[in-house]
């Protein structure tokens, strides 16, 4: 794979679950749940560091692991999510991003 994408990525999620008969498990409930989890976990890394400690969190290369395997599960079950959805996770993104940005114009804050 030469260029990452976020539909190949998530042919690539399907095809794993697939490979391993894991759709039937792979309900909006259940991908909901798995994500909270994989939230949670992310947040467990950074509940008890100062934000200074927070913001220099991927200097420690263990904790920095630590964060990009949690973020890179959360991203995998929000795709799975998307595909089982049928939601384009980009074109929703930039919907929210259009609509924040007629709720809270710049300047306003």
């Amino acid at each position: 794979m030469t260029e990452l994408d976020l539909a190949r990525l998530q042919r690539r999620l399907a095809e794993f679950a697939a490979a391993r008969n894991w759709q039937q498990y792979h309900t909006p409930k259940n991908l909901v749940a798995a994500l909270s989890v994989e939230a949670s976990e992310l947040v467990e890394i950074f509940q008890w560091l100062t934000p200074e400690e927070s913001a220099r969190v991927m200097s420690d290369p263990t904790k920095a692991s630590r964060v990009t395997d949690e973020v890179a599960d959360v991203l995998a079950y929000l795709l799975q999510l998307c595909e089982v959805l049928d939601i384009d996770p980009l074109a929703a993104l930039s919907a929210k991003i259009d609509r924040n940005e007629e709720r809270f114009p710049a300047g306003e804050s």
